[in-house]
Order: C-alpha cells, then sequence, then structure tokens
C-alpha cells in the first residue's frame, strides 16, 4: 500500500529542487555498477552469514539494500565497505548506533546495516543536502513503513514531476525502478578515494 504523506513529501522535495544532474566520472561509474546487478542479484536474503574479511559477500544471487552499495563500490572501484566500516567502528564504536546490542563490531554484519552506512557516511563527510540536485550516484537513505531502513543508489532520470530512478534491493532482487515513496533520511556522496 502506498503510503500518501511519504509520497506527497517526496515529490515535493523534487519539486522544489533543481531538475536530477547528470553525473559525470566516478558517481556515473557507481550508479553504471549498480545497474549491472539488476538481473544478478535475483533475491532478497537478510540472513546472518559469516563472511572472508576483507572482501567478504553473501553470493552474488542474493542479499539486501545494502548489499547493492558495497558491490557497486567493489566493482566499480575496488572499495571495500566491509574493511572501511569495520575499521571506522573499531575506531569509534560509540559513535554507532545500538539498535542491536553489540558490544564490539561485527565485520560479518556491520557493514550491511543501513543505519551503520548512514552514520560512517557521516563521519567521513559525505553528507548532502536532502535536496537537490540529485545526481546518479547519490546514496539515499529511506525510512520504509515500520521505520525499516533502506538503502538506494541513484541510477537515473525519473520524469519532471517524479523522483529518479533508483537501484536497490527491496524485496524481490536488484531492481531499477523510481525511488520509494518513503521519508528520506540522508543523500551522500562518498567518493572512492576516500577508500
Amino acid at each position: 500500500m502506498i503510503d500518501r504523506r511519504a509520497l506527497l513529501a517526496t515529490l515535493t522535495m523534487f519539486a522544489a529542487a533543481p531538475a536530477l544532474a547528470d553525473a559525470p566520472g566516478w558517481p556515473k561509474e557507481l550508479a553504471d555498477a549498480a545497474r549491472r546487478q539488476v538481473g544478478r542479484t535475483v533475491r532478497y536474503d537478510p540472513a546472518y552469514v559469516r563472511l572472508a574479511y576483507p572482501g567478504g559477500d553473501v553470493p552474488a544471487d542474493r542479499g539486501v539494500c545494502t548489499d547493492v552499495v558495497i558491490r557497486a563500490y567493489r566493482e566499480a572501484f575496488g572499495v571495500d565497505l566491509q574493511k572501511l566500516v569495520h575499521e571506522d567502528m573499531a575506531r569509534a564504536f560509540a559513535a554507532y548506533p545500538k539498535t542491536w546490542g553489540l558490544t564490539r563490531p561485527d565485520r560479518n554484519i556491520d557493514h550491511r546495516r543501513v543505519p551503520n552506512l548512514e552514520t560512517f557516511f557521516r563521519r567521513t563527510d559525505s553528507t548532502l543536502p536532502l535536496a537537490g540536485p540529485w545526481r546518479p550516484g547519490d546514496l539515499v537513505t529511506q525510512r520504509l513503513p515500520g521505520n525499516l531502513p533502506h538503502i538506494v543508489i541513484v541510477a537515473g532520470h525519473g520524469s519532471a514531476d517524479e523522483p529518479p530512478l533508483v537501484v536497490h534491493n527491496i524485496g524481490a532482487g536488484a531492481r531499477l525502478e523510481p525511488l520509494p515513496a518513503a521519508k528520506v533520511t540522508g543523500r551522500f556522496r562518498f567518493s572512492p578515494d576516500r577508500g
């Protein structure tokens, strides 16, 4: 069921923002790497899995919304968010959410949690204003109904009065779709040269 208030808020945000701008260079490479996951990652699977470290990943045919971001950075630039998030959490564990009751970092799952990625991107000065211009390669976090955290990669233009197209895994594998009608909580542009 569509949350009409969230849809109206999202459309209002885009109507007030400048048009989605093209993103040459690395942001486009990130968006292209995300697009290549469509049809390859075909399942939504949030299971906890013991991962190799560094460079660990769940099987490529499955994952969650964060896995789209993690794989896009690895494929496009060789940037390992598993390692970067784990190392930052080991240095500054108190700065990260305690939602899961952990007492120390867990390199198997920490990078696969949206609130941890939001914290990492904020700590690396990668935050952008919520209003535009929205560009391919932007990372957008949301809270879906039930306050469920979600993250997408902006991958292209929607129509003038609609949200941009994004790549995400919201329950059926990686898909290219309009940004979901849900509360936007963050927008980030994490440069690969920081990895």
